[in-house]
């Protein structure tokens, strides 16, 4: 089967198209044959070797976490009437013609949803949902989400204005300012621009914002946690610019702002993670969410969707479709 494998780390240039087995499925196990690979910015980390410690991928591996496709085989302990269903499950070696995953994992998609929109909400749908329910939104709230353009942040800018918060997406450039306040956000800032985060105080008429998502860490993040108000959310989950936002606890606590760090807690029990994902492809097969599947790419350029997920130039989710499955 067609796969993309990583045998050295390194950049983009290191995911290289291969030919491997077909996996056969294990006595609890299925076989997927896969319609649409989630990438992440995860993926692009793990590929350059960081995160070892806690993420380790010994080499040569597939990349990927979650797939969405359709059960083409099941082990002997497993319902065969999973055969031919539509799933999504979170399982490594997603970047490959077939993959094998555990029954338990499966989720069956919504009659109607595409495998397209169910594979983009597999990470960022349950990780948005769960930093919204840590950041406490209520009725009214002013909420910053940093990296609004993002899969993830795309959707929280959603769930808030679902909420009836007054939403500010901070972003880089027109395009994905644009695309900010279409999905419901009432003021755009690019934070590519000097001051950014005074322009985001600013807005609020007053000292901040009560809630902030901070999806890009760094320097970024500290800039947005500066506008947090007394009394506020801090939730940060971003890398992208130059690693985690390491806020001072001291400041935070002086300041009796709460900051929530999902990346440094103990992974989620799986249970959860299954409620939080079955909560995602129904809000987005009624419409109530949607993500913004932003750039395709086929399964032998996963190089270059790579380089375009690090370089910020994709707007919202990046996916790689395979086969023929796509609906």
């Amino acid at each position: 089967m067609r796969a993309i494998e990583v045998r050295t780390f390194g950049g983009p240039e290191v995911l290289v198209p291969t030919e491997l087995e077909a996996p056969i499925p294990a006595p609890e196990q299925v076989v997927i044959a896969v319609a649409a690979a989630d990438i992440i910015y995860l993926d692009t980390l793990l590929r350059a070797g960081w995160g070892k410690e806690r993420f380790p991928r010994p080499l040569p591996y597939v990349p990927g976490g979650g797939v969405a496709g359709t059960v083409i085989a099941a082990g002997a302990d497993v319902a065969r009437s999973w055969i031919g269903k539509r799933v999504v499950a979170r399982t490594a070696g997603g970047y490959a013609a077939q993959v094998s995953a555990a029954a338990q994992d499966l989720v069956e998609i919504p009659l109607g949803l595409s495998f397209e929109v169910a594979a983009a909400m597999i990470h960022d749908g349950v990780s948005a949902l769960q930093f919204f329910d840590l950041g406490e939104v209520r009725h009214g709230d002013w909420v910053l989400v940093v990296a609004a353009a993002g899969g993830a942040g795309s959707i929280l800018v959603q769930l808030a204005r679902l909420a009836g918060a007054r939403v500010i997406a901070a972003a880089r450039g027109p395009e994905k300012l644009a695309l900010a306040g279409e999905l419901g956000a009432e003021v755009v800032v690019d934070y590519s621009e000097p001051g950014w985060n005074a322009r985001v105080r600013d807005a609020t008429a007053g000292p901040g914002v009560v809630v902030t998502f901070d999806g890009a860490g760094g320097s970024l993040g500290r800039e947005a946690f500066a506008v947090t108000s007394a009394g506020g959310r801090f939730v940060t989950y971003g890398t992208a610019a130059g690693g985690m936002s390491n806020i001072d606890p001291a400041e935070a606590a002086a300041r009796d702002v709460r900051v929530v760090n999902p990346l440094l807690a103990p992974p989620r029990p799986k249970a959860l993670v299954l409620r939080l994902l079955r909560q995602a492809l129904e809000l987005a097969a009624e419409g109530t969410i949607r993500p913004h599947i932003g750039a395709t790419y086929p399964l032998e350029r996963a190089a270059e969707a790579h380089a375009a997920l690090a370089d910020r130039r994709v707007v919202g989710k990046s996916l790689l479709l395979i086969g023929d499955q796509q609906t």
